[in-house]
């Protein structure tokens, strides 16, 4: 496990696994498959799993679902692709649900 000295950071709510910066949070307004979710420049500490199409909210992107490396709990995805010119700037971003994780400090 990764560990961060005195930074605020986010944690899988399942297994306490450091996953998230607070400092790499891009936007808190979009939305996951289970309510709202954090959009981050990184994410630590997880496995992403196989590529695939998906028609979501603003349209159709290559993404690929983002697991907690400890107990491999589904917290979100990883946009590999996005089709439309106005959401390229989510390529290699990382959504993860409020409801996965858990603000820590």
């Amino acid at each position: 496990m990764e560990e961060v000295i005195g930074a605020r950071l986010y944690s899988c709510s399942n297994c306490r696994n450091h996953v998230a910066l607070h400092d790499d949070v891009i936007s808190k307004a979009f939305q996951g498959k289970s309510g709202r979710a954090f959009l981050f420049s990184h994410a630590m500490n997880v496995t992403v799993g196989p590529k695939e199409d998906r028609e979501l909210m603003t349209g159709l992107h290559t993404v690929a679902d983002v697991y907690c490396s400890d107990c491999r709990e589904v917290l979100g995805w990883k946009y590999e692709r996005a089709y439309e010119e106005t959401q390229k700037y989510k390529e290699g971003k990382y959504v993860l649900e409020k409801s996965k994780i858990v603000r820590e400090n």
